[in-house]
C-alpha cells in the first residue's frame, strides 16, 4: 500500500507539474500575443503620426509658397506701375520734342 501511495503521489505531482506547465504555455503565447498587439498599436501610432508630421510640414510649404506667390505678384505689380510711369514719362517728353520740333519748323521760315 505504501508503494500504492507513492505512486499515486507521484501521479499527482506528475499532473500538477503538467498543469504548471501548460499554465506557463498559455501564459507565454499570451504575452507573445500581447507583445505583436502592442508592436501593431505602436506601429499605426507611429504611422499616424508620421501623417501628421508630413500633413503639418506640407500646410507649411504651401503657407510659405503661398506668400512668396503674393509676394512676387506685389513686386511684380510694383514693377509694372514703375515701367507704365516711366513710359507715361517717356511719352510725354516725345510728344513734347516732336510739338517743339514742329513748332520750331514752322518758326523759320526758309
Amino acid at each position: 500500500m505504501a508503494e500504492n501511495e507513492t505512486l499515486n503521489r507521484l501521479l499527482a505531482a506528475e499532473l500538477k507539474a503538467e498543469e504548471i506547465i501548460a499554465s506557463a504555455d498559455r501564459q507565454r503565447t499570451e504575452s507573445i500575443e500581447q507583445g505583436k498587439r502592442d508592436a501593431q498599436a505602436a506601429q499605426t501610432k507611429h504611422a499616424h503620426d508620421i501623417s501628421e508630421i508630413v500633413a503639418s510640414l506640407m500646410a507649411q510649404a504651401e503657407q510659405r509658397a503661398a506668400q512668396t506667390i503674393a509676394e512676387l505678384r506685389r513686386r511684380y505689380a510694383e514693377r509694372a506701375d514703375a515701367m507704365k510711369a516711366a513710359a507715361e514719362l517717356t511719352k510725354t517728353q516725345a510728344l513734347d520734342a516732336a510739338f517743339n520740333l514742329l513748332i520750331g519748323s514752322q518758326k523759320d521760315p526758309p
